[in-house]
């Protein structure tokens, strides 16, 4: 795998995650910035929080957020609302003809986010197949699929909860709201050229070309 500057946590947990109904080729090594989200919602309480995490492919924090909620009605919304929030904050701090990897703990929202990517690239513009966006979603989704185009090219891996590093931040807001008052930083990746050859990660090296 090529290396670039010091190794990104995120970027880490991307080559090694699938990444539902999108090719994982190694030039996925090639992503820009890396953007981690959570949304959590507490049945209980009623309580939810959004927590993101950005950072270049070299492993610069550009971002951290750990933000209440008490608007979600369901942890589904708290999801879409985080990578909302989350493309958001990368959108103002991030030139348009960046490469995106996303990491999120829903597969459907991967799934989602991987369709209406694969769509900006087709003349008709239509998904390769059906988005299936719960209707209390809607409005955020409209806001993620319109950050999707806006950037040169969005991927989304899917991770386990438990290994998700923006889930602390959703499920604990009060106890990491110190990062809130992180300064805002606009940091570009160093330089991508290496003369190391890429790797496919492991989630794809075993792997038939058809496959």
């Amino acid at each position: 795998m090529a290396v670039y500057g010091r190794p990104s946590q995120l970027r880490a947990l991307f080559d090694e995650s699938p990444t539902p109904h999108i090719a994982h080729p190694p030039r996925t090594h090639h992503r820009d910035f890396y953007v981690a989200t959570d949304g959590s919602y507490s049945l209980n309480t009623g309580d939810g929080g959004l927590g993101v995490i950005i950072e270049t492919r070299d492993g610069r924090r550009v971002a951290r957020l750990a933000l209440p909620d008490d608007t979600v009605a369901d942890n589904n919304a708290a999801e879409y609302r985080a990578l909302h929030l989350g493309l958001d904050v990368l959108t103002a701090r991030a030139p348009p003809d960046a490469r995106v990897g996303v990491v999120v703990d829903h597969d459907d929202l991967a799934a989602n986010v991987n369709s209406a990517s694969l769509a900006t690239r087709r003349s008709d513009r239509v998904p390769p197949r059906t988005l299936r966006v719960p209707d209390a979603n809607r409005h955020h989704w409209r806001g993620i699929r319109a950050r999707i185009c806006g950037f040169r090219e969005v991927r989304a891996a899917v991770v386990a909860s438990d290994t998700n590093p923006a889930h602390a931040l959703a499920n604990a807001p009060d106890e990491y709201a110190h990062v809130n008052a992180e300064t805002e930083r606009c940091v570009l990746p160093d330089d991508s050229g290496s003369s190391e050859a890429q790797i496919p990660p492991p989630s794809r090296a075993d792997r038939r070309a058809s496959d």
